[in-house]
């Protein structure tokens, strides 16, 4: 039928092609035309080598599949896995390993393959020609399938031979099969979450539902990570569990009971359940996302519509704070557009909400982690309050991802407009993430610490704030070298700058320790509240 695509496919084929040959006949007996599906296939990884991944966006040699290049970083990863693998409490371990894997999984899904399930343009360009439906969709699932097999096996492919080495071949198999249904659960149950938004919502607000699922999905893989921990107790070293009804939602834990069973021959009523749980659930997942397919299909063309004329949002804080911190004309401009930008611009909220959200809730992980050793009075008589420093975690990815924008191409508009101080934009637009992201999250976690420390960590507060200002200061001179607010494109990595991004990480644990340590001395948190100030003065005026 397309005899030019054919003699380029013998030319070259993909070696995941040649192992799907094999299954052949399930597809046929799906009645699903093989060959077309090949086809397409074939076409989709082949413009694959055009996509950068999120994890390894910058490479010098653009050529071939970037994302298979990319496997060596998930590889190293990986490694994190093996201190689980020793020892014989396989319900603890396990759960934890699989905790991180799903994380890493359900992430990866997010930020690289949702755009593949959410894509509209198979239907546009597929529907005109004679191939059905079913076929379309199984070459899309599949696609999604093939990068998933490789980034599991590139990420648990080292455990598994240490694994094997350690446990044996039982451990082994049970593993192999284990990360095949973690795999099928984390896609099916992601396309459900979709096909739930897409039956209820259209254009431009389904859209925004969108990001902000997949931003809560990559949050809840953190608490829920938590939450695994929690689920054991630790007793004079020994581990134990006790399974509570909320253990059923629990994915990590079905799959720690079947090395606990298969392992130690533990088996009780609870762990039968929570293994046939990890077994029937994926089938069952599977079984509903092929029933809501064609439904699927269907609302997915709400993804090309606008949904309406856009509402402008009335943003009574930015106007708030553009007259207590703005003073020039040219600079209010500024800060007004770089706010609407913040709000609007859905891959800046993609990549920068999660940690916003994280460093809310970090501090109070840690508070929680603390009950573990002390009660809450005594918590509430010492120092644990230090741990809002977490929350400068949301300002290195929020100052870097201030370069970029979807829209780039309208940076133009900075060489034409009559700018009188370039510097302007600069010092606009840091006050504007400061104003729209960090301000309320200072403001919600102050309120909360102090109503559990009292109002004897004001002077903390101050000096946390003035300390945040100053290392906003030093990110924006770090990742801002060459390059103007929103003038850069997404698909352009920031890997490059991964190194200036843990040093940014490591300057928060100095800031703390400096705080920290002013506050032993007496008068040290003012001097400490004064040298910031100056500090502050200086910078924010250059």
């Amino acid at each position: 039928m397309f005899p030019l695509l054919e003699m380029v496919i013998t030319m070259s084929d993909f070696k995941s092609l040649k192992v799907l040959d094999k299954f052949e006949f399930i597809f046929q007996k799906a009645n699903i035309d093989y060959k077309m599906m090949r086809h397409i296939l074939y076409i989709k990884l082949l413009m694959d080598a055009r996509r950068v991944p999120t994890i390894f966006n910058e490479a010098k040699d653009q050529s071939g599949n970037q994302f298979l290049k990319s496997l060596w970083i998930y590889a190293l990863m990986g490694l994190i896995l093996i201190p689980f693998l020793f020892g014989d409490e396989f319900i603890f371990q396990m759960s934890i390993l699989f905790s991180i894997v799903m994380f890493i999984v359900m992430t990866s899904m997010i930020s690289d393959f949702s755009s593949v399930l959410l894509d509209v343009r198979d239907k546009m360009v597929l529907s005109t020609k004679p191939v059905d439906s079913k076929t379309i969709n199984a070459a899309k699932v599949i696609h999604i399938t093939i990068y998933l097999v490789f980034l599991s096996a590139a990420f648990v492919g080292i455990p598994l031979i240490v694994g094997l080495f350690k446990h044996g071949i039982i451990f082994f198999l049970i593993s192999l099969i284990s990360f095949t249904f973690i795999n099928i659960l984390v896609l099916i149950l992601t396309a459900i979450v979709y096909i739930t938004i897409l039956r209820f919502f259209d254009g431009e607000k389904l859209k925004d539902i969108i990001n902000y699922i997949q931003i809560l999905l990559s949050i809840s893989m953190v608490v829920g990570y938590q939450l695994v921990a929690r689920s054991f107790n630790f007793v004079n070293l020994d581990i134990s569990f006790t399974f509570e009804w909320w253990h059923i939602f629990m994915p990590p834990i079905w799959y720690g009971t079947i090395y606990e069973m298969a392992m130690n021959g533990v088996v009780n009523q609870s762990y039968i359940i929570l293994a046939t749980l990890g077994i029937v659930v994926p089938f069952l997942a599977l079984a509903l996302y092929v029933k809501l397919i064609p439904s699927f299909e269907r609302n997915l063309e709400k993804l090309l519509s606008n949904g309406g004329k856009h509402k402008e949002v009335k943003d009574w804080w930015m106007k708030l704070w553009s007259r207590l911190l703005v003073r020039k004309k040219q600079e209010k401009i500024f800060f007004d557009f770089a706010g609407r930008m913040i709000r609007n611009e859905r891959d800046y909220k993609l990549k920068v909400y999660p940690s916003i959200a994280m460093a809310l809730a970090f501090p109070f992980i840690f508070i929680i982690n603390d009950l573990i050793l002390h009660n809450m009075e005594e918590i509430q008589e010492g120092n644990m309050y230090f741990a809002m420093y977490v929350c400068f975690i949301m300002i290195p990815a929020g100052v870097q991802m201030l370069q970029y924008s979807s829209t780039e191409k309208g940076a133009w508009i900075y060489r034409t407009a009559p700018i009188e101080d370039i510097r302007l934009s600069h010092r606009a637009t840091l006050k504007a993430f400061f104003v729209k992201l960090f301000i309320p999250v200072y403001f919600i976690l102050t309120l909360i610490f102090l109503v559990m420390f009292s109002e004897r960590i004001i002077p903390f507060l101050i000096g946390l704030l003035l300390s945040a200002s100053v290392f906003g200061r030093i990110c924006y001179k770090t990742f801002f070298k060459n390059s103007l607010p929103f003038s850069v494109s997404f698909k352009i990595a920031q890997n490059k700058q991964a190194g200036e991004a843990l040093g940014m990480l490591a300057l928060i644990v100095l800031f703390g320790v400096i705080h920290y340590v002013a506050n032993i001395f007496p008068y040290g948190l003012i001097i400490h509240g004064l040298v910031l100030l100056v500090i502050n003065l200086l910078i924010w005026r250059k």
